[in-house]
């Protein structure tokens, strides 16, 4: 099954070049170009990952990983930026960033970094699943 991944930019170019080396790669790649309208996106549909630039227009990377993980704090946000800093990177991590890239990102290191994200969402569902029949259980009287 391939990973389910929402492209977050605002240089279209970039997002189409992107969205096809992914697909290329059998990666299931949504993209939106500004963050309200990944923020409905993530409203509607679960995703693998999420990869978000950091500097864009109206909402910045950081406001807007901010915003996704409120929705979701299960998320699994992989920023990119072109502008990195070490402290913009420390500020992703502590909001809940899984990882932060520096553009332009190596598609193999990113690909990597998409199956590691989709193995920690797997892992999360499974414990959240879990959890939910040991409550089920737990309130029955057999």
């Amino acid at each position: 099954m391939s990973e389910k991944v929402l492209l977050i930019d605002d240089e279209k170019d970039f997002l189409e070049v992107m969205s096809e080396r992914m697909q290329n790669r059998d990666i299931d790649v949504t993209t939106a170009s500004s963050a309200r309208e990944a923020l409905a996106l993530v409203e509607k549909e679960s995703y693998d990952a999420i990869i978000l630039d950091l500097q864009m227009p109206e909402m910045d990377g950081l406001q807007a990983l901010e915003r996704l993980k409120a929705i979701n704090p299960e998320l699994q946000v992989i920023l990119l930026t072109g502008h990195a800093t070490v402290e913009k990177g420390v500020q992703a991590m502590k909001l809940g960033a899984t990882d932060v890239l520096e553009k332009p990102a190596d598609i193999q290191t990113l690909t990597e970094k998409i199956h590691k994200a989709h193995a920690r969402k797997i892992i999360l569902v499974e414990k959240e699943n879990e959890e939910k029949i040991r409550a089920i259980l737990g309130s029955k009287a057999w």
